[in-house]
C-alpha cells in the first residue's frame, strides 16, 4: 500500500490528545531527520472550527475535498459518539473505503466508523470502556475484546487513547518499514511495537509518565536497543536500573505491558524485520545480529510470533502485495 496523502476527518467536539497523535506521527515534518513525510491536513465538512474537548477552537480546517483523494483518514474521537456525524464526513470515509484507501478510528472514533456501516462483518477493537455502548449499536460489528488495535479489510481501529499511538506506529510499520517505525517510536519516546493482540490493561493501567522512576526505567531501555545482540538477563537489567529483581520487574510491566523478555523479544524480532526487508544479510548473520545463538533459534521465534518465517517475511515484504488504491 504507498499512502502519499492523510487526511484527519473531525466534526462537533474532538479530543485534543487523539488529534495530536495523528499530527505527530503523520503531519509533523521530520525531513531533516531523514524521515520522509506526508502531505496531510485536518478536515471537516465546509472546513468549520471545531471545538476540543479541552475549551479550545481548532481552527483552519480543510474541506472534505482534501479528504477525497486521501489514501488514509483517520478519524479521532469525536462528540457525541452516540449520534452519528455529519453526512458529509460519513460519506467521506464511506467513498474513501469503496476506492480502496484505509480508514482508522482512534477510541471512540470506533462508533463513527460504526455509524458509516464500514464495521459490519468486520473485526474491530474497542475500549473497554465502551463496548458495552458500542455492541448493540453495531451488532454486526465483531469486537475483538481486549485487543489494543485491528484492522480488517482496510479498517483500523484502536482501543483506549495511548492506543492511538500504538495504531500510528503499526501503520508506519505497514507503510514505511520497522525502521521508520522504530526510528519514530525512538522520537517520540514510546514502545516501538506492542501487538495489537495485547490485552487492554482494564486492571492495572499504565502510569502517569510523570512518575519518579520513569526516566530510570527509559535510560535501560535505550540502553537495552544498543545491545540487542548481546544476552541480556532480568538481574542485569534490574542492576542496571539500580531496582531490586523484583521492583523492576514490577516497575517494568507497569510501564511496558509485558515482561522484559516479551519485550526484548519483540525488539529482537523488529530489528530482524527492519535486516530481512533493507539488507543482504543471510538468516543467520541476522540470527547473530539480533542475539539469537543459531539460525533456527531466530526462525522459531519469529514463526510463532509473527506467523511466517524470515526467508517467506523477506520474499514477502519485498514483492508488491498492493496497489496504490485509485482515485
Amino acid at each position: 500500500m504507498r499512502v502519499d496523502r492523510v487526511a484527519v476527518v473531525v466534526a462537533n467536539e474532538v479530543s485534543p490528545f487523539e488529534l495530536g497523535v495523528a499530527c505527530e506521527v503523520f503531519g509533523t515534518d521530520r525531513s531533516a531527520a531523514g524521515m520522509p513525510g506526508w502531505d496531510f491536513a485536518v478536515c471537516s465538512p465546509e472546513g468549520e472550527p471545531v471545538r476540543s474537548w479541552s475549551g479550545f477552537d481548532v481552527g483552519g480546517l480543510r474541506t472534505l475535498e482534501f479528504a477525497a483523494s486521501a489514501e488514509l483518514l483517520v478519524v479521532p474521537t469525536c462528540a457525541p459518539r452516540t449520534s452519528p456525524p455529519p453526512e458529509p464526513l460519513l460519506a467521506a470515509l464511506r467513498d474513501a473505503h469503496a476506492r480502496g484507501a484505509w480508514v482508522a478510528g482512534f477510541c471512540s472514533g470506533v462508533f463513527s466508523l460504526g455509524h458509516a456501516g464500514l464495521l459490519d462483518d468486520r473485526d474491530c477493537a474497542v475500549h473497554w470502556v465502551y463496548e458495552r455502548e458500542f455492541a448493540p449499536r453495531f451488532p454486526s460489528a465483531r469486537i475483538d475484546a481486549g485487543a489494543l488495535y485491528a484492522e480488517d479489510d482496510g479498517v483500523f481501529t484502536s482501543a483506549g487513547t495511548v492506543a492511538a499511538v500504538d495504531l500510528c506506529l503499526h501503520l508506519v510499520r505497514e507503510l514505511r518499514g520497522v525502521e521508520a517505525a522504530t526510528a519514530l517510536a525512538r522520537r517520540m519516546v514510546a514502545s516501538p511495537h506492542r501487538p495489537g493482540g495485547q490485552a487492554q490493561f482494564v486492571q492495572a493501567p499504565v502510569p502517569e509518565a510523570k512518575a519518579p522512576d520513569d526516566a530510570v526505567l527509559a535510560e535501560v531501555l535505550e540502553w537495552i536497543e544498543r545491545r540487542l545482540d548481546q544476552p541480556l538477563t532480568v538481574a542485569e537489567l534490574a542492576r542496571r536500573s539500580g531496582l531490586r529483581q523484583r521492583s523492576f520487574l514490577r516497575r517494568f510491566a507497569s510501564a511496558t505491558g509485558t515482561t522484559p523478555h516479551r519485550w526484548l523479544t519483540e525488539r529482537r524480532l523488529d530489528r530482524a524485520q527492519g535486516l530481512l526487508e533493507n539488507g543482504g544479510l543471510s538468516v543467520e548473520e541476522i540470527a547473530v545480529a539480533c542475539g539469537y545463538s543459531s539460525a533456527a533459534a531466530l526462525r522459531h521465534q519469529f514463526t510463532r510470533l509473527r506467523g511466517t518465517s524470515p526467508s517467506a517475511y523477506r520474499k514477502t515484504f519485498r514483492a508488491p502485495t498492493r496497489t496504490r488504491p485509485s482515485g
